[in-house]
C-alpha cells in the first residue's frame, strides 16, 4: 500500500497545490479543525498567503466506546448527530447531554488557550476554507460547516488530504465545494495514510497560529480581518 503523505505538513503542501485559485485573495480565510487539521491548514494558508484561524469542533464519542463518533459539537453549540449510531447504541438523552457538556467544557478550554483573549477572525461575506487532516465519518466537519454558515460567509469550501469516498461525495450537498485529494476504497482510517500521524499538541496549534499571524502582520499586502 502506498502511503501518500509523510506527515500533516506534507499533506498541507500537497493540498495547497490544488487550491491555488484562492491564493492572495483578500476575502479568503483558512480555518483549521484542531488539533490535527491545523498543521494542514497552516501550510495551505501560508502557500495561499491568506489568514489562518481555527474552527473549534469536538467529536461526541459513544459512552464506553469514545473512539466511535455519534456526532460532533462546534463552538456556539452547533450539534450534529449520527442518528443511526445513537439509535443502534441505545444512547439515552441523559447520556447524550453528559457527553455534550463534557465536550463543551473542552471546547471552552481550547478557545481560551488558542485565542488567548483575541476575537475570532470575521468570516461574514468571505470565502472560508475549512480544513482537516482527513474525513472519516465527516461529523466534525459537518458541525464546523453548519456553525460557519450561521456567520454568513459568502462561500464555504471543505478541503482534506484524505477522505472516505462516500463521505467526500456526501459533502457536495452540504457545502459550496469539496476538495479531497485522495479517496481510497477501502478507506479504513485517516491515520494509516500518513507515515507520521503523531498527535498534534496544543503548543503546536498555538505556535502555528502565532507564526501565521506574524507573517501577515509583516506582509506588505493589507488585510482586514
Amino acid at each position: 500500500m502506498v502511503v501518500p503523505f509523510k506527515n500533516r505538513y506534507d499533506a498541507g503542501r500537497q493540498l495547497s497545490n490544488v487550491l491555488t485559485g484562492f491564493a492572495n485573495q483578500t476575502d479568503t480565510i483558512v480555518l483549521g479543525l484542531p488539533r490535527g487539521g491545523v498543521p494542514v491548514a497552516y501550510e495551505v494558508a501560508s502557500a495561499l498567503d491568506v489568514p489562518l484561524d481555527v474552527i473549534l469542533v469536538r467529536k461526541l464519542g459513544v459512552p464506553g466506546h469514545e473512539e466511535l463518533a455519534m456526532g460532533a459539537i462546534a463552538s456556539g453549540g452547533e450539534i450534529v448527530l449520527n442518528d443511526v449510531i445513537v439509535r443502534e447504541r441505545h444512547i439515552s438523552d441523559e447520556q447524550l447531554q453528559h457527553v455534550v457538556a463534557r465536550e463543551q467544557t473542552e471546547l471552552s478550554r481550547r478557545e481560551q488557550r488558542y485565542r488567548d483573549g483575541n476575537p475570532a477572525h470575521e468570516v461574514c461575506d468571505r470565502t472560508v476554507l475549512l480544513i482537516d487532516d482527513g474525513l472519516a465519518t465527516g461529523s466534525t466537519m459537518r458541525a464546523a460547516a453548519m456553525a460557519t454558515y450561521k456567520q454568513g460567509p459568502r462561500r464555504i469550501v471543505v478541503a482534506a488530504p484524505i477522505s472516505d469516498p462516500e463521505v467526500c461525495e456526501d459533502f457536495r450537498d452540504v457545502v459550496d465545494e469539496i476538495v479531497c485529494l485522495v479517496t481510497p476504497n477501502p478507506f479504513y482510517a485517516v491515520g494509516i495514510w500518513y507515515q507520521d500521524f503523531t498527535p498534534t499538541t496544543d503548543v503546536e496549534v498555538c505556535e502555528l497560529l502565532r507564526r501565521r499571524q506574524l507573517a501577515l502582520r509583516f506582509s506588505e499586502r493589507p488585510f482586514t480581518g
